[in-house]
């Protein structure tokens, strides 16, 4: 699962009050007038450290390697025979 902007502001400071434009942090509108100052550089680490935690759960392991997989076959696929790129997706997805 990939970590939002909204979830990474909510863990800084869980009662901010805010909207996000096409999340893109130069698009935040603080309804709360911002009061403990959080910064673009705050979230973006936030964002690294909850995706860092994320990634390591047993089910995001489980989906990377099911994705991995996925890659290997289409690849295979695709060296092994005359498949174009699209055609092999319509095989492995």
């Amino acid at each position: 699962m990939k970590i939002t902007y909204v979830k990474s502001i909510k863990s800084l400071k869980e009662d901010a009050s805010f909207s996000i434009g096409n999340d893109n942090l130069d698009n935040i509108t603080w309804h709360d007038d911002n009061p403990t100052n959080i910064t673009k550089q705050q979230i973006l680490d936030e964002q690294t450290r909850l995706q860092a935690i994320e990634d390591v759960k047993p089910e995001a392991i489980a989906e990377q390697a099911k994705e991995d997989l996925k890659a290997s076959a289409k690849a295979k696929l695709i060296a092994g025979t005359a498949l174009t790129e699209d055609e092999a997706n319509t095989i492995v997805l």
